[in-house]
């Protein structure tokens, strides 16, 4: 059968109504442990828009989304599973009612949190552009997302690079419980697409005839190369926001009551029915069909296993593939110098001659080749759609970076200065470092995003952060802070070739320093601290350009008989204490140097991790040597002042040996 003929259209909303109406009772009987947020009212977008598209084309969705993913053809039995927390689930019982995962059949997530898909949506379209197929990408969200920001820079980034998606707005009337009369200064969706250069369609979201014309249109269009399209969808949502809450205290029951008169599931039924009265007995054996369906889905949900509570914690990171990383070797006679940034940019060179599937996204980067000359000359060789110059827009071309890579990409964002994706910590946070995790490792998140810190050259407080100790406490995430150009280099190479996200930040007063750098491939593993130099009598570890300081430092000290082992960790996630408590093992006392803040910095985290397994090595207190807790200064002399220097290093040192 068609999945455009009426039948299955009424088969598919039929089957999201029973769906949802079981799941509600379900959550009065406790079997569903957290939020239930049903679709009820609205089953003619999701089934109108997927009648149209491929297994192979992706959806991405809301905290509302059982009816795309059940559209989209998950299995009743895994949506079931899932909001009754079992192994079995579409998500393995990790995501429950917001957060569902079918990549098998295109259902790349669905989000508790307003906007992403949208974003994520036009990043599986860059990916399809990418690849040169004619795959097609379908975001489905409410009228609370049009006012976010997601909204805006999604919208701009798809038309500008005319992007296979197709963005569905389901103007349900309400954001939650705020009415979208009031929320929004133009209450037109549809008449946004316009201002974006995208063609918009308003129509009527309880009419599944009208959506799935439309919809086939928009897909034919960004199947063909086209670009985007908006749909608005006149709709409502007929029960509370989620189970459980008030539903009159912002909309009245005879408003409610009136929209169920306008049921699509009736509506379409009475049309065939007026078309062709014969239609009854199979349009009963339907019902009675999908009633079974959802009551075995139901039971398969009761007797599956919950999880083991062992898996809490797997796929958190990708798993570790074998490789033939070759560590770099030491330095020789005859060993060639590169700046640090020719380092990476050599990495970079040669993983995007080895992968096709890499792009760099990022303002500047294209023809320019950079602020910091990071993809010099790429763009000579790979062209625009590698080489992707942004609107400043954070947030937007994170969260496009986040789809792109759930879609088959690796992109790589370069921020220019890590203050800037501040803007973008959302998309970093709550999607590109839980995708592999929410998703049960079905979803790989390939996302390298790079840019600049520290403190210097007049910077000024929103261009001198570095925050690598705010990332790293996040699960999910790697955050490498290299120090010198090799290690640049290998480190690099190892980001770009790994399955998980990856923070690259590069001191800004490193950029130009040179190093030793060995011709040959190399690549450096995460979690492998560097011994900087040796030495017996006090350890201290230190992160960029703070290395170059502590050196200076056990230089100026070693005239005065001290002997200083320097430890470099590479990568503050992960953390490689190991090596740290081999060193404070020989020496018996540890100093931390940190450009960054004290508080709740990566200093106080060492400090716990030697306090815990190495105390009985220390022959005095821990210590910490950190940059004044304060917004930085433009003012040289201030700038200066707020900063570890080789000259208090090495008093700290001392003080730690002498105390």
């Amino acid at each position: 059968m068609s999945t455009r003929t009426p039948l299955h259209l009424y088969r598919q909303m039929a089957l999201i109504r029973q769906c949802e109406e079981r799941l509600a009772r379900s959550y009065l009987r406790g079997q569903i442990h957290g939020a239930c947020h049903t679709y009820v009212g609205q089953e003619a977008i999701a089934t109108g828009v997927c009648a149209h598209l491929r297994e192979d084309d992706v959806v991405f969705s809301t905290h509302r989304g059982h009816g795309h993913a059940l559209a989209k053809g998950l299995d009743p039995r895994q949506l079931f599973a899932e909001l009754y927390g079992r192994e079995t689930g579409c998500s393995r019982g990790r995501g429950g009612s917001m957060h569902l995962f079918a990549p098998e059949i295109g259902l790349l997530g669905t989000s508790g949190i307003v906007g992403p898909c949208i974003l994520q949506a036009a990043g599986a379209g860059y990916s399809f552009r990418l690849m040169k197929t004619d795959r097609v990408s379908v975001a489905f969200f409410g009228d609370g997302a049009v006012n976010n920001g997601a909204f805006h820079e999604g919208l701009n980034l798809a038309a500008i690079w005319k992007l296979p998606v197709v963005f569905v707005c389901e103007n349900n009337q309400y954001a939650t419980e705020v009415p979208f009369a009031y929320a929004a200064g133009n209450p037109s969706v549809a008449s946004r697409g316009p201002a974006y250069g995208i063609p918009a369609v308003a129509v009527d979201g309880n009419d599944v005839a009208a959506v799935a014309a439309t919809a086939r249109e928009a897909v034919e269009r960004a199947r063909a190369g086209g670009g985007p399209t908006l749909i608005e969808c006149a709709t409502y949502r007929i029960r509370a926001h989620a189970e459980g809450m008030g539903d009159f205290g912002y909309r009245t029951r005879e408003e409610v009551d009136a929209w169920k008169l306008k049921c699509p599931i009736a509506r379409l039924r009475r049309n065939l029915l007026d078309e062709t009265p014969s239609l009854a007995p199979e349009i009963e054996a339907i019902d009675r069909e999908v009633a079974a369906q959802v009551e075995e889905a139901h039971a398969f949900a009761e007797r599956s296993a919950y999880p083991s509570a062992e898996t809490a914690t797997v796929n958190v990171f990708a798993p570790r593939a074998p490789t033939a990383h070759r560590e770099a070797p030491a330095p020789g006679p005859g060993s060639r110098e590169l700046t640090f940034m020719k380092a990476t940019l050599e990495a970079l060179a040669e993983e995007m001659a080895r992968n096709p599937a890499i792009f760099v996204l990022g303002e500047g980067i294209g023809q320019r080749g950079g602020n910091f000359a990071t993809t010099k000359g790429l763009y000579q060789v790979h062209g625009a759609e590698r080489l992707r110059d942004t609107p400043l827009c954070e947030r937007g071309f994170i969260g496009l970076a986040g789809g792109a890579a759930m879609s088959g990409t690796r992109p790589v964002v370069d921020f220019m200065f890590a203050d800037f994706i501040l803007d973008g910590a959302g998309e970093i946070i709550n999607q590109i470092a839980k995708i592999q995790y929410m998703s049960s490792g079905r979803l790989r998140m390939p996302v390298l995003l790079r840019g600049c810190i520290g403190v210097g050259h007049s910077a000024a407080t929103h261009h001198s952060g570095s925050y690598y100790s705010m990332y790293a406490h996040f699960p999910g995430l790697r955050v490498v802070v290299p120090s010198n150009p090799r290690d640049a280099k290998g480190l690099l190479k190892t980001a770009l070739t790994c399955d998980d996200p990856v923070l690259f930040l590069e001191h800004r007063e490193l950029m130009a320093s040179k190093g030793s750098v060995p011709a040959g491939e190399y690549f450096i593993d995460f979690g492998r601290a560097a011994v900087a130099r040796e030495g017996a009598h006090a350890t201290v570890v230190a992160l960029a350009l703070m290395v170059h300081k502590s050196l200076q430092a056990a230089e100026i000290l070693a005239g005065e008989g001290i002997s200083v082992e320097v430890i470099d960790p590479r990568t503050v996630a992960p953390l490689d204490t190991d090596t740290i408590l081999k060193s404070v093992a020989k020496t018996g006392r540890l100093l931390i140097v940190d450009e960054s803040f004290g508080p709740c910095g990566i200093g106080a985290e060492i400090a716990a991790q030697l306090a815990d397994r190495g105390f009985r090595d220390l022959r005095a207190p821990i210590r910490r040597l950190n940059g004044a807790h304060t917004p930085t200064p433009y003012s040289p002399p201030l700038e200066a002042a707020v900063v570890p220097t080789a000259e208090t290093i090495a008093q700290a040192i001392r003080n730690l040996c002498n105390g």
